[in-house]
């Protein structure tokens, strides 16, 4: 009820006043995240590339199960801080950003882009945020530092590249423990401010300390704080108290800021000592591939090759027009006399940071503007560690260092455009408006250009050869790529590109020789690495497995030892040594280098699957079955190790699970060597129809294997099928479905009906290839050997292009003619067929065999030594070279 003679009155509601300042900061920050998803959006489709795969891939210390004290013990690529080889690059924060991403989205490349992005547009944000409050006056000009800052091309390895990471969280930090600083600090007009916040201050020392165990480059930012106190925060209030008081009381007045700057010092000095000591007390070694300049033995040169990298490194920043991921070997030549014209570019950078060190010292006596000191700070200090002032570092030129310093450059140049709006009439700031809206625009468009670079590795690797096509490093990554897809005389180009830019490039002589089938060119190839780096573990590893296959133990010994010596890490090399020792007999001792290997590499998925085949051989089948496993762990897709769990269960009669294995593997890949096992198993269980299938795919992938052809026949007859009929079904060329019914006709011992299907295609088809050579086959097998050579020629004349399959004619003829005692005709038959085809090493064994037989040993050797590193464990090769060597023993001891 109401009081008589009152109303209810309803009252308005509130009114939401909306600030304008604050529908412009949220305009701001709404056009920084579009702009951001608009520059780096089309990266998020890239891969994982160049350095992310060591750092993220190739790194156990990312992996979900890794223990964590390995990320604080361990360096950037997950070696020990204090090994030899350790690029002591100590940022476990950056690997543990990488290990919450696997933990949450897995391997998936696009979370981890996703993640870069948001940080990059996080600095952004918080770097306009930093200029408002500690920089300029005006918030425009924060707003369009921002703007360059966002867009800038230089960036696109830090945000593009995964590895970049380090780069951008760094930056993030960086910004962070300065504002931190500058908030735990009471400004004050008359008086030098005292610290407002202990809590403030110790948030902004640990922070820095992050940023630092983010990427080693955010240390600087201590440098930057206590500059800044010094210069903007006490600047003005000690001026005006020195020009009241006496000299006398200069350490009183000065007392807070000296305080804060020795603590900063102490610290420093503290976390720096604490970061040597991981290090082990010494700093990184370097190849001079990695830092050409640092390893002249002459000053001068040093000195301005140094002096002359600060330009460029600006040159950068100022116009970023070519753009590379690697720098290094041969892209920028060494200045060695003051007379070289890029010495002009060092003196006119001098010249203008000088002149900016001036304006900003004029400006601190006048108690103005602290933009240019700000944008000093920011662009120097955190490109000092980079510089080579007060250590080597492992590159000559890398954008993504650039990342922080480019807040200074952005700064300094809204800066210079804030100078130019005060003095230039209407028409003037027209025109500087739309060529700064036209910079923006070139700067997005090379963003968005250089970020698809970083989609794949060999748009990556292309794109060097493309920007930097005299730089060596270049080739030599491209060629790896081409290396590992299977694009073999493309990448010895490349590689010998490599070496004519920088001829004492080991690794590219040492990979050229892998590519080699000439053993003596690929032994050539390992020892002149070997001559130009004597610890390259790879060339070591690559040279003993050499040695071993020629039968020369001892050597080979010694060189896979000291393969590990040098790479205690490689497990090829432990797998390598072991096997040695396993074929001398020396099982004790195999079994301790396997273990050894575990331990130092307890990641290798390969070396555990290479221990449990050790196991079986040893009769240690349990053991074998829990290495098996780990390998599984380690490589969910180790096919290799699955199959060999299916065996030693099947060898168990366990056939159930060895099914469950090897239909795993076949999710992996579907491989004859996995389908061959499994349809064995179905067919000893007798589960004859799930056989047929499983042998047809295998001969469909495999169709020249005898022995599954033979395991279709058998598996069929099981079943009362007519083989014909059956494979037919899935052949789609008449003439090719016939020519396969001949065939499973012969494997099946019908041979004179194969003959008469075969004769009646080559009637109504007299191309077909495949039919002469199985009719040679078919007369071969009854000792019809002038028929067999006759189809053999017969087919050779219809000149087939596929070369292989001209190989493959040339090799059976030269079987012919060796049946025929024609051992003259038969080499010259083998020889064409490795002309065409290198690889076939039966055929280089067979001109062995002449050779031998005909008593020239040394040809004879040579042939065999090349069959031999193709077939590294054909055993007959070896027992053919150990008769070669009897019989030279006992020739030289007749002599």
């Amino acid at each position: 009820m109401t009081s008589p003679g009152r109303e209810n009155k309803v009252r308005p509601p509130p009114r939401v006043v909306v600030r304008p300042e604050a529908v412009r900061a949220a305009a701001r920050f709404a056009a920084l995240a579009a702009l951001c998803v608009l520059c780096y959006g089309n990266s998020l489709r890239g891969e994982l590339v160049h350095d992310d795969v060591w750092a993220i891939v190739n790194n156990p210390d990312v992996r979900p199960g890794s223990s964590l004290r390995n990320v604080f013990s361990n360096d950037f690529w997950g070696k020990r801080m204090a090994d030899n080889t350790s690029h002591k690059s100590y940022r476990p924060l950056c690997i543990l950003t990488f290990k919450l991403n696997i933990i949450l989205g897995g391997m998936t490349p696009l979370y981890f882009h996703l993640v870069n992005v948001c940080l990059h547009f996080a600095v952004t944000c918080l770097l306009m945020h930093t200029c408002q409050r500690c920089v300029f006056e005006d918030s425009r000009l924060a707003f369009i530092t921002a703007l360059l800052f966002a867009v800038h091309p230089v960036h696109t390895e830090a945000v593009s590249g995964i590895v970049g990471r380090a780069d951008v969280l760094a930056c993030l930090l960086f910004l962070l423990s300065f504002l931190s600083y500058v908030r735990s600090v009471a400004v004050s007009v008359d008086s030098v401010p005292s610290t407002a916040s202990i809590c403030s201050l110790l948030l902004s020392l640990m922070l820095g300390t992050c940023a630092m165990l983010v990427k080693e480059t955010g240390v600087t930012v201590f440098g930057v704080c206590v500059v800044y106190d010094a210069l903007v925060l006490s600047w003005k209030p000690l001026t005006h108290r020195l020009s009241v008081s006496r000299l006398g009381d200069l350490f009183s007045i000065c007392s807070p800021f000296i305080k804060r700057a020795g603590l900063i010092f102490a610290y420093v000095v503290v976390i720096m000592s604490f970061r040597l000591w991981l290090m082990g007390g010494s700093m990184p070694l370097f190849s001079e591939q990695d830092n050409p300049a640092s390893f002249s033995p002459h000053l001068l040169t040093r000195t301005l090759t140094y002096a002359y990298l600060l330009p460029f490194n600006a040159w950068l920043l100022l116009a970023p027009t070519v753009l590379c991921y690697d720098w290094q070997v041969g892209s920028i030549p060494l200045v060695e006399s003051v007379g070289d014209m890029r010495s002009i570019a060092t003196v006119l950078l001098a010249l203008v940071m000088l002149g900016l060190c001036v304006r900003c010292l004029l400006s601190l006596q006048r108690q103005e503007g602290r933009e240019v000191l700000v944008g000093i700070l920011f662009l120097v200090f955190p490109f000092i560690p980079a510089s080579n002032l007060f250590f080597r570092v492992g590159f000559v030129v890398a954008e993504r260092v650039l990342y922080m310093p480019s807040m200074g450059y952005c700064v300094l140049v809204a800066h210079g455009l804030g100078r130019l709006y005060s003095v230039l009439g209407r028409w003037g700031t027209t025109v500087l408006s739309v060529s700064m809206l036209l910079l923006l625009l070139l700067f997005s468009w090379k963003t968005v250009q250089q970020n698809q670079v970083w989609l794949s590795r060999e748009a990556l690797f292309r794109s060097g050869i493309q920007t930097l096509p005299h730089n060596a490093k270049v080739h030599y990554n491209y060629a790896n790529f081409l290396k590992d897809s299977g694009r073999h005389q493309e990448a010895v180009h490349h590689y010998s590109t490599a070496l004519r830019l920088y001829p004492r490039h080991a690794s590219a002589i040492n990979n050229l020789g892998t590519l080699t089938h000439d053993v003596e060119e690929a032994e050539r190839c390992y020892r002149k690495a070997l001559d130009i780096n004597p610890q390259h573990n790879r060339a070591l590893f690559n040279l003993g497995n050499l040695l071993k296959f020629q039968g020369k133990e001892q050597e080979a010994e010694a060189l896979l030892k000291e393969s590990i010596h040098f790479g205690q890490h490689f497990a090829d090399a432990y797998s390598s040594l072991a096997s040695l020792y396993a074929e001398q007999k020396r099982l004790s001792e195999a079994n301790e280098v396997y273990l050894k290997g575990i331990e130092n590499c307890p990641d290798s998925s390969d070396l555990h699957n290479n221990y449990g085949v050790f196991l079986v051989d040893t009769g240690e089948g349990e053991l074998a079955a829990a290495h098996y496993q780990q390998a599984v762990r380690l490589q969910p897709a180790h096919y290799v190790a699955m199959v060999n769990l299916g065996r030693l269960l099947r060898s168990s009669n366990d056939n159930k699970e060895a099914e469950s294995w090897y239909k795993r593997a076949l999710q992996v890949t579907r491989k004859v060597d996995i389908l061959a096992p499994l349809g064995a198993l179905y067919y000893n269980t007798g589960r004859y129809e799930e056989a047929l299938q499983v042998y047809r795919e295998a001969a469909s992938l495999q169709p020249d294997s005898t022995d599954i052809w033979l395991a279709l026949v058998k598996t069929s007859e099981q079943q009362g099928l007519c083989l014909c009929e059956c494979w037919l079904a899935n052949v789609s060329d008449s003439c090719c479905g016939f020519c396969l019914q001949a065939q499973v006709l012969a494997m099946a011992g019908r041979s004179k009906e194969a003959e008469k299907m075969t004769l009646d295609i080559i009637s109504r088809q007299g191309s077909c290839i495949e039919c002469y050579r199985l009719l040679s086959a078919i007369y071969s097998k009854r000792g019809n050997f002038t028929e067999a050579l006759d189809a053999l020629d017969r087919a050779l004349q219809q000149n087939p292009s596929d070369l292989t399959v001209r190989a493959e004619l040339y090799f059976s003829k030269g079987n012919q003619l060796r049946e025929m005692k024609q051992l003259d005709r038969a080499f010259e038959s083998y020889k064409l067929a490795v002309e065409l085809k290198p690889e076939q090493s039966q055929a280089w064994m067979n001109m062995g065999g002449i050779q031998h037989i005909k008593g020239d040993y040394a040809a004879a050797r040579m042939y065999y030594q090349r069959a031999l590193l193709l077939s590294p464990a054909s055993k007959l090769l070896k027992e053919n070279l150990a008769k070669l060597d009897r019989l030279e023993r006992r020739l030289s001891g007749g002599a």
